[in-house]
């Protein structure tokens, strides 16, 4: 009898917590899904919301702003690198795709072969002395229906972008934090502190706005960077390769004025 209830007692008891777990789970927002960057948006912020550069850094930006204006461009996504973060959230203009899953969520892009985060959701904290990348170690947790994410470890050559043609490496020591939430059903706001000493004066605060369209089914594609710089071809033996465009003084893709 003792067992019989002890078993009883302990079927009831996982039944409540795969319940509790199960509410949970259901209460939070569905960020899955193929998300389309604001690009509108993202043009207004470069002018309206602009980092708290460091007088030096500040040179340094114009420059590359006057640059780009006279059709001599700096490629910060250059030689196929990752995009990292916090460009990878601040400058996207290609879809990316959020997979939700029990402790992780995953976000892909199609911008290149390297748009990978993952951001753990298990209750793990960072590593106490993590692998610097581009990407960095980002860990998660929900306040109420926002996911509140936490990234540190990122490798100091990752830039802090404003546009495809202006940033600066964020030198070493950034921490980032976002908060991710729906602002309406398929309306998906990163609301993003970015803290970098080296760069920046105080913790820049800006905001990033993707949208879902769920009707028109997107799916993200394969996408890599130096394609654009190739063209189709045969080698001696009549295989299919790909051969390298001319290149301009910028790039193939960018056009002298």
């Amino acid at each position: 009898m003792v067992r019989k209830n002890f078993a009883t007692a302990l079927s009831v008891a996982v039944v409540v917590v795969v319940l509790v777990a199960s509410r949970a789970f259901a209460a939070q927002p569905d960020f899955s899904g193929v998300w389309i960057p604001d690009v509108k948006d993202q043009k207004r912020q470069e002018t309206e919301i602009t980092p708290p550069w460091k007088p030096d850094v500040l040179k340094q930006i114009q420059h590359l702003v006057a640059e780009e204006k006279a059709g001599r461009p700096f490629l910060v996504l250059s030689y196929c690198m990752p995009h990292g973060m916090p460009s990878w959230m601040l400058i996207p203009h290609n879809a990316m795709e959020i997979l939700v899953t029990p402790g992780r969520i995953t976000m892909l892009g199609e911008g290149d072969g390297n748009r990978l985060r993952r951001i753990y959701t298990d209750g793990r904290a960072h590593p106490e002395d993590p692998d610097l990348t581009f990407h960095g170690h980002s860990i998660g947790h929900w306040e109420g229906e926002t996911l509140v994410i936490d990234t540190v470890g990122i490798a100091p050559q990752a830039y802090i972008a404003i546009s495809e043609a202006a940033g600066i490496p964020n030198n070493g020591d950034m921490h980032i934090v976002e908060r991710l939430h729906l602002a309406k059903p398929d309306v998906l706001n990163d609301d993003l502190e970015i803290t970098a000493p080296k760069v920046l004066t105080t913790t820049w605060k800006t905001t990033r706005i993707f949208r879902r369209y769920p009707e028109r089914h997107y799916e993200i594609t394969e996408g890599e960077c130096a394609q654009e710089d190739l063209s189709a071809g045969k080698d001696e033996f009549g295989n299919d390769i790909f051969i390298p465009a001319p290149q301009g003084p910028y790039g193939s893709v960018h056009v002298v004025k």
